[in-house]
């Protein structure tokens, strides 16, 4: 569950840089969901539990842990942006649209804005991926996982034959 979790977490960190560095209001919830039953359903792959339970914990584990490298990239992301464009930036962006741009508070509610949309997307960006991991690591287990276990188990109750 560990190594699915990073793989994905990996992959929701590079996405969640890129996606964010061309624009804050740009967020990885819309992947977040595949990307969580992606975990999910790798950690089935990588670790064939035993049963449903067992599986589904593993997949929330492992979409958790890849929405935390998805929370990561995203607080990289937005404070690489927010260092290029700059509260100035964003006002004269607003001002080229004709639309109004604030004074002093302005600046406070860009960087509230920045520092606090990040996190807030962040985290639900966790809680939707372990959500969805446990999805994932349900369908391996109707996939996959309920066809391993009556093979082992016979395997288990017949006698042996010498």
């Amino acid at each position: 569950m560990y190594k699915s979790g990073l793989i994905v977490g990996g992959v929701a960190l590079v996405l969640s840089i890129g996606v964010v560095l061309i624009s804050p209001c740009l967020v990885l919830v819309c992947l977040a969901p595949f990307l969580g039953i992606g975990a999910g359903f790798l950690a089935g792959v990588f670790g064939k539990p035993g049963d449903k339970d067992t599986s589904t914990k593993n997949g929330a584990i492992a979409g958790a842990i890849g929405g935390a490298g998805a929370l990561i990239g995203q607080l990289i992301g937005a404070a690489i942006n927010s260092i290029m464009m700059g509260p100035e930036g964003v006002m004269e962006l607003t001002r080229s649209l004709g639309l109004p741009s604030g004074g002093p508070a302005g600046e406070v509610g860009y960087w509230v804005g920045v520092v606090g949309g990040g996190i807030c997307l962040g985290i639900l960006d966790v809680f939707l991926m372990a959500g969805m991991g446990a999805l994932g690591g349900i369908l391996w287990w109707q996939i996959t996982g309920k066809n391993l276990v009556p093979a082992a188990a016979e395997v288990i109750d017949k006698p042996k034959v010498d």
